[in-house]
């Protein structure tokens, strides 16, 4: 195995981590606007992620250094080609973590609700927006020579990638809802339940929609194994959240994300942006990557690194780790 194949499968391994963690925060933006009756339940909600959520954005920084580090000429093609959607993902990011830090700053129902509508909208658009940026690069864009983008903003939105962005929004959506019946007690957990029972049948209909798609289009045999993967671990965490197991629903739901994201990296090696203007224009692992001292430096660092921040997130998770009432203490979040 070459390095940048390694690096190939470590910047894969960072997106699937961030699409893991920030997914279920996504989730719970979502429901905010809907699944609470009240001010004091919205708060026990959005509290389930308030210890975490800078914490699961830093995968997606860690993931962009590694792919400018490792890969600059795809860092170039991707952040160049698809500018408009990142620029709205990082505004929305940008937004959604002012309006967290800002929501508690002053007690008017105005004020608060603001920001909770913010909250709400950026992480529709973010979660819907992540599904078109991977699903449009799989497909293929309109790369001409040196990686320069050709087309326009609606060659973007393709009827795959509109459904990859809707099947993002979707998964994230019942992720975050077994993660908030895992995370809370009470009648809020049960509502989170009903909330992923009821969105569980759309989940399975678009992700199975949007595999078999991938699959027949661009899979081989490894990504089938995972598509069947995903169907299983999607199908267990329904049955899982019927029977009230809300650690199970919780992990195969994680298991189905992390199941979809690997078969699209998969499927997308050893190209990392095809392009649709013919083959010999497709950026791969071996033309975008950075010279091999530049790659054998960043091995030797993320092998002492990398399991320190792994080590941390999962403390960072056990030490937050109480489930959450409309009574728990407010210094408790």
């Amino acid at each position: 195995m070459h390095l940048y194949d390694l690096w190939f499968i470590l910047i894969a391994v960072l997106w699937i981590g961030y699409f893991f963690l920030e997914g279920f925060d996504f989730g719970i933006g979502i429901l905010s606007k809907v699944m609470p009756r009240d001010n004091a339940e919205r708060r026990v909600l959005l509290g389930t992620i308030g210890p975490v959520w800078a914490g699961n954005e830093t995968w997606l920084i860690t993931a962009g250094g590694a792919t400018f580090a490792a890969f600059p000429v795809w860092y170039a093609s991707l952040f160049s080609s698809f500018y408009i959607p990142l620029l709205i993902i990082l505004v929305c990011l940008i937004i959604r973590g002012v309006a967290f830090e800002y929501r508690g700053k002053r007690a008017e129902e105005r004020w608060q609700r603001g920001w909770e509508e913010c909250i709400f909208v950026t992480s529709l658009l973010i979660a819907f927006l992540w599904g078109v940026t991977f699903a449009a690069m799989l497909r293929g864009i309109a790369l001409g020579k040196d990686g320069v983008y050709m087309g326009t903003l609606g060659d973007l939105f393709s009827a795959y990638s509109v459904l990859g962005g809707a099947t993002t929004l979707v998964l994230f959506t019942y992720h975050g809802a077994v993660f908030a019946s895992l995370k809370t007690a009470g009648d809020i957990q049960q509502r989170a339940r009903g909330y992923a029972a009821g969105i569980g049948a759309l989940t399975v209909a678009l992700s199975l929609a949007f595999l078999i798609w991938t699959q027949v289009e661009y899979g081989d045999g490894w990504t089938l194994a995972l598509l069947i993967i995903a169907a299983l671990a999607l199908t267990a965490s329904i049955g899982a959240n019927r029977i009230n197991r809300n650690g199970w629903a919780f992990a195969f739901s994680g298991a189905t994300v992390i199941a979809a994201f690997t078969l699209v990296f998969v499927a997308l090696f050893p190209d990392v942006m095809p392009s649709s203007l013919g083959p010999q224009w497709s950026l791969t692992v071996e033309n975008a990557s950075s010279a091999p001292y530049t790659l054998k430096v960043m091995t030797v660092v993320s092998a002492v690194f990398v399991p320190l921040v792994l080590a941390y997130t999962g403390w960072t998770y056990w030490v937050f780790r109480q489930r959450l009432t409309v009574h728990t203490p407010v210094g408790a979040h």
